[in-house]
C-alpha cells in the first residue's frame, strides 16, 4: 500500500513516546514493502518564527488553511491508498482532515492520549483525574486554564476541540485508540464505537533480555507531575527511612521537574539522576533493571516504557489505573500499586526487590507477553488490517453504500 503519514512532531530536545511510536511504524511498514511518505511540521520550529508568525499560531491552532491547500495539492499528485494521522497540534490542525476529503483519500488517526475529549489530552488537573469536559463542550477547561495553566492558551484548544468535533466523527475512517482503557472513555464520550478499535502499540525487539536480577530501580520518561514523579520521590523517601532496599533508584529523563529531582537526588548513594539518555542508553538501562517503575497519576492512555520493559525481560511497578490495568498483570507481569498513594508505591518496590525469584519469573511472563501483543510482527498485522478496513469502507461510500457502524449524526456532537 502507498501511506501518507501525517505527524506534527513534538519538540525533540524533551523525551517524546508519540514521536518514537511514529518514527517505528514509518520504519516498520517500508520494512514490509509499503510506500510510505510524511507530510507535517515541527514544534521546535515556532521558536525560530517571526514575531507576527508566532502571535498568529495560536489562532492556527483550530484551523490552517494553508495546511489544508499544501497537502490536499500532495494527495491529489501523489495519490496515497490512505493517510494516517498523528498528531495535529499546534501547527497542523483538523484542516488536515478536510485536505483527505477534498483530495478523496481514507483518514485512519491514531489517538495518542485524550484530545478528543479534552483540550489538553490529559483528563487531569490540578494533579488529580478529571472528566468535566468528557461528553460536553470543554469550557471547564478554559475556565481552569487547564493547557500550561493558562487559560489564553487553553482556549485555541478549546475552540478548536468544539469546532471540530463533528469533522473529526466524520472524516476519520477508523480511529486508532492504543488502549482499551482510552476506548472506553471515548465511547461514553459519544464517539462513534463501531470506528474505534484498539491497536497498541509496538515496540521493536530491543535485541537484550535481562540476564540477571537487575542491578536498580529504573524511572524512565518526562519529569512531570502527572508522571508520578513526586509520588516516587514520596515513595522512595519513606523506603530510605526504613533503610532501603538494597538497590539504587535511577531516575532517567527531562522536563519541568528536572531542577526539583536534581535537588533532591544531590548527596544521595540511593538516588542517581542521570539526565536525558539516548535511545542505546535506554535500552541498556531498561535491560539492567529490577524493574522499571511508572507510577504515573493520569489515567495513561498507554505506557510505552512498561512494554519497553516487557520486552527486555523486566517487570514493571506500575499505577493501577488507566491502561496499565490491561498492560500488567499484577502478582505475575509486575506489580500494580494504588494510583496516587505512596505507601502502596513504596510496598510495590519492597516487594519486588526482595524476592528475586519472583522478579525472575515475572520477567519472563512479560517477555512471554510482549511477544504475543506487542511485537513488531503483531503491531503490523494490525496497521494494514486498520488501512485495508479504512480503504474499502472509503470504497463502498464512493458506491452510494455506506455500511460502517457509526457513521451519522447521530453519533456526532
Amino acid at each position: 500500500m502507498h501511506v501518507l503519514v501525517v505527524h506534527n512532531r513534538y519538540n525533540s530536545a524533551q523525551p517524546s513516546g508519540e514521536n518514537n511510536v511514529v518514527d517505528q511504524e514509518v520504519a516498520l511498514l517500508r520494512g514490509a514493502g509499503h510506500r510510505v511518505g510524511e507530510f507535517g511540521r515541527r514544534s521546535e520550529d515556532i521558536a525560530a518564527m517571526s514575531l507576527p508568525r508566532k502571535a498568529a499560531v495560536p489562532l492556527l491552532v483550530p484551523w490552517n488553511p494553508a495546511v489544508r491547500r499544501e497537502l490536499a495539492a500532495r494527495l491529489r499528485e501523489e495519490r496515497p491508498d490512505v493517510v494516517h494521522v498523528h498528531n495535529v497540534f499546534p501547527l497542523l490542525s483538523p484542516a488536515v482532515l478536510a485536505a483527505c476529503a477534498d483530495a478523496g483519500v481514507p483518514a485512519v488517526a491514531t489517538l495518542h492520549n485524550y484530545t478528543q475529549v479534552c483540550p489538553p489530552g490529559t483528563l487531569q488537573r490540578a494533579g488529580g483525574a478529571c472528566t468535566e469536559c468528557v461528553g460536553r463542550a470543554p469550557l471547564p477547561a478554559v475556565r481552569h486554564g487547564c493547557y500550561r495553566d493558562s487559560r489564553l492558551a487553553t482556549l485555541p484548544l478549546a475552540v478548536g476541540l468544539s469546532v471540530n468535533r463533528r469533522r473529526w466523527w466524520s472524516g476519520v475512517e477508523r480511529f486508532l485508540c492504543i488502549s482499551a482503557a482510552q476506548r472506553d472513555v471515548l465511547v461514553s464520550a459519544g464517539m462513534p464505537a463501531g470506528r474505534l478499535v484498539v491497536k497498541h502499540n509496538f515496540v521493536p525487539d530491543p535485541g537484550v533480555i535481562r540476564s540477571g536480577d537487575g542491578e536498580h530501580l529504573l524511572y524512565l520518561g518526562r519529569l512531570a507531575e502527572a508522571k508520578g514523579v513526586r509520588l516516587l520521590m514520596a515513595a522512595w523517601d519513606e523506603i530510605a527511612a526504613a533503610g532501603g532496599v538494597g538497590v539504587p533508584l535511577v531516575i532517567a529523563g527531562a522536563g519541568p521537574l528536572e531542577g526539583e529531582v536534581t535537588a533532591w537526588a544531590a548527596g544521595r548513594d540511593d538516588v542517581r539522576y542521570a539526565g536525558l539518555y539516548d535511545p542505546e542508553q535506554c535500552r541498556r538501562a531498561v535491560a539492567r533493571a529490577v524493574a522499571v517503575v511508572a507510577p504515573s497519576t493520569w489515567l495513561e492512555a498507554f505506557g510505552l516504557v512498561v512494554v519497553e520493559a516487557m520486552a527486555a525481560g523486566v517487570p514493571a511497578v506500575a499505577a493501577g489505573h488507566g491502561a496499565f490495568v490491561e498492560l500488567v498483570e499484577d502478582g505475575v507481569s509486575g506489580l500494580l500499586h494504588r494510583p496516587g498513594e505512596a505507601a502502596s508505591l513504596a510496598s510495590c518496590l519492597r516487594r519486588i526487590t526482595a524476592d528475586p525469584d519472583l522478579g525472575r519469573r515475572m520477567g519472563r511472563a512479560a517477555r512471554h507477553r510482549y511477544e504475543q501483543g506487542f511485537s513488531p510482527k503483531v503491531g503490523l498485522e494490525r496497521l494494514e488490517d486498520a488501512y485495508r478496513t479504512a480503504i474499502a469502507g472509503r470504497s463502498a461510500l464512493a458506491r452510494g453504500g455506506d455500511t460502517r457502524a457509526g457513521r451519522g449524526d447521530g453519533n456526532s456532537r
